[in-house]
């Protein structure tokens, strides 16, 4: 056992996490794309906001948990995972099932997107607002995010332009975009949680090596 190993590791500091930070982002404007685009009454609205709450809750909880339990990290971890990947089919339904485009990564306005790394609600909201007007749409929106045509050239080939900018498919389409990074950075954790499980083990197994050693040390 290394000299300076700790019965109870260090843990927690998920907010230092850049999984955390997107599920984070990612709730928050779940919380409000529900209430203005998906029905209150809705079994989708309310299992949307609880999917991407338990993304969140689980990164922290599994965090907090690796002090005692690095099987119960891992075990919090997927289920972080899991749910923002239900989360994500959320997404991709509710564009399919309104004829919206889902965007490639490629896509222009992804690009503009990820090059504003929104951090905040209101980051993500003056992104949407810039693209509206950049493409020429009109604010009104229906409760299924529909808007008034645009003539901008720079919409998706092949689709119908007004399909391309509405916003509830720009704010649906960059959601989609922090999902697809956060479920990586999710899946990268797993390994290296299960890595060091594997290599190092859990609290038994570090409590068992402070016992040796305390009994090599009082000969005992």
């Amino acid at each position: 056992m290394a000299a300076d190993e700790s019965l109870i590791p260090q843990h927690g500091g998920y907010r230092k996490l850049k999984s955390f930070q997107l599920a984070q982002l990612v709730y928050d404007v779940t919380v409000r794309f529900c209430d203005r685009y998906v029905t209150r009454r809705s079994r989708t609205h309310d299992q949307m906001v609880q999917a991407a709450r338990s993304g969140v809750q689980n990164i922290a909880e599994g965090s907090q948990a690796s002090g005692t339990s690095k099987k119960m990290e891992l075990k919090l971890t997927n289920v972080a995972r899991a749910s923002l990947e239900e989360l994500r089919l959320d997404y991709e339904d509710f564009l399919r099932q309104r004829g919206l485009p889902q965007w490639p990564p490629d896509h222009p306005a992804l690009k503009s997107f990820k090059a504003r790394r929104c951090s905040t609600l209101d980051e993500v909201r003056a992104w949407v607002e810039d693209e509206k007007s950049r493409l020429g749409t009109r604010t009104n929106t229906d409760i299924h995010g529909q808007t008034t045509p645009s003539n901008d050239p720079s919409v998706s080939v092949g689709v119908r332009p007004w399909q391309s900018v509405t916003s509830a498919g720009l704010v649906a389409d960059a959601v989609l975009s922090l999902l697809n990074v956060c479920c990586h950075l999710l899946d990268r954790q797993l390994v290296a949680q299960a890595g060091a499980f594997e290599q190092e083990g859990g609290f038994t197994e570090r409590l068992y090596r402070h016992r040796r050693q305390r009994r090599n040390h009082t000969g005992r």
